[in-house]
């Protein structure tokens, strides 16, 4: 439930177009429901903005059907769904409740898209420094979108060749907020950083050879930019940086 949502609900009431008893029942799993293996958070847009969101891995099909199944039968609020770290397997049993589902193999994500409306004020632009960085670019990019943003997205232009990433010069200054994305030495932020006035959120990847130990290299050397508009999330987190950007997007 969000605050529109909520408000509207509450003018029924009092123009009489809504029993008192029937606000109650749907009032009645705020602010969660309990499944007994997951307890779902149907107060979070209320709170936050936006709604939860389902974290795939680790679940079983049959559990984020569940989820999801309990989502879609919310009356009061339709907002987009999102599943991400899912599976085919997870996305055959979201698709047999939801035929509107789609499943993005390369982000690994499943989106249930019920709310088309832009909340964001601006752009969010999603970088990726390597092409082996679009999964969790693409990650980034599907979460921005689900959340209600416009978002758009540049991929391979690290900095082995930056004469591809001045090439988007306009397109990168025009953001609101950019999403940088990169594995190995994760040096691209800081470049990006260093040509735009927007909020830069890095993100290190687990891209790379032997001694970027799985992206903590390139997470120590986000988190020691010297350009001073960068933030970091942890590593391979596309979607707790579109989380990040979508709250900034708002403001």
């Amino acid at each position: 439930m969000d605050e529109k949502t909520l408000r509207q609900m509450l003018r029924d009431v009092r123009a009489g177009r809504l029993a008192e008893s029937a606000a109650i029942d749907r009032l009645r799993n705020l602010p969660f429901e309990d499944l007994g293996f997951a307890k779902v958070d149907h107060h979070r847009s209320l709170r936050q903005g936006f709604a939860e969101v389902v974290f795939g891995r680790g679940k079983t099909p049959l559990q984020v059907a569940g989820i999801v199944r309990t989502m879609l039968a919310r009356r009061n609020g339709r907002h987009n769904i999102l599943v991400t770290r899912a599976d085919k397997a997870m996305y055959a049993a979201v698709k047999r409740l939801a035929p509107a589902a789609k499943f993005h193999p390369l982000s690994r994500a499943i989106l249930v898209e019920r709310d088309p409306a832009l909340r964001g004020k601006g752009t969010i632009l999603v970088v990726s420094a390597g092409t082996s960085d679009i999964p969790v670019a693409e990650e980034a990019l599907v979460a921005a979108r689900a959340l209600g943003n416009r978002a758009e997205a540049i991929y391979d232009v690290g900095v082995a060749g930056l004469h591809r990433l001045l090439r988007h010069r306009e397109q990168i200054s025009a953001a609101r907020v950019i999403i940088c994305v990169a594995g190995m030495e994760g040096a691209l932020p800081s470049v990006v950083a260093g040509l735009v006035s927007a909020p830069v959120i890095a993100v290190p990847t687990s891209v790379g050879y032997g001694a970027s130990f799985g992206g903590v290299a390139a997470l120590l050397a986000m988190l020691n930019s010297c350009a001073s508009n960068v933030s970091v999330v942890n590593i391979d987190n596309g979607f707790g940086a579109a989380c990040v950007a979508s709250c900034i997007n708002r403001i």
